[in-house]
């Protein structure tokens, strides 16, 4: 629908410009055959945000219908991800602050030796324009707070 609505702004503002309507700008002078060149299309008004599309496969969470596997779109939100909304918010929080919520413990990490449970999760797809493949556990504090990062994408797993 934004597509739409943004196709019919365009197509109402190239009109205004060849009837010499009030949205013509003064720097747009008439052509030799008194028509006004129409304007060249905004790329931002025409295309589309790509989807974003996760697969989101979660076992072992210790919750009742947590477990499973779901497809998360975002732009707008759906699929079969039982909280899309709030999941694809969360996704453009994370984009907002320029974070990669799909990036792995960096090497030499110190992480506190805690066990979180035996949840496991692998994300893959497509978001913000790039692949993910991406694997979660809750074996140790660093991974725990890398899976709470990404709650609600990922269920808010107990130990």
């Amino acid at each position: 629908m934004s597509r739409r609505f943004s196709l019919t702004a365009t197509a109402v503002f190239a009109a205004s410009l060849v009837a010499g309507g009030a949205f013509a700008p003064a720097a747009v002078a008439a052509s030799p055959l008194g028509l006004a060149p129409l304007p060249l299309p905004l790329p931002s008004l025409l295309q589309e945000r790509e989807q974003d599309r996760l697969t989101v496969t979660v076992v072992d969470t210790n919750i009742t219908r947590a477990d499973g596997t779901y497809e998360l779109r975002c732009g707008p939100a759906g699929g079969s991800h039982p909280e899309s909304a709030s999941a694809c918010a969360r996704l453009d929080e994370l984009a907002g602050e320029a974070k990669d919520p799909f990036a792995p413990v960096p090497k030499g990490q110190m992480c506190t030796m805690q066990m979180g449970g035996p949840a496991t999760a692998r994300v893959t797809g497509t978001w913000q324009g790039r692949s993910v493949d991406a694997t979660f556990s809750r074996k140790n504090g660093c991974e725990i707070s890398r899976w709470q990062n990404l709650v609600p994408v990922l269920p808010a797993a107990r130990g």
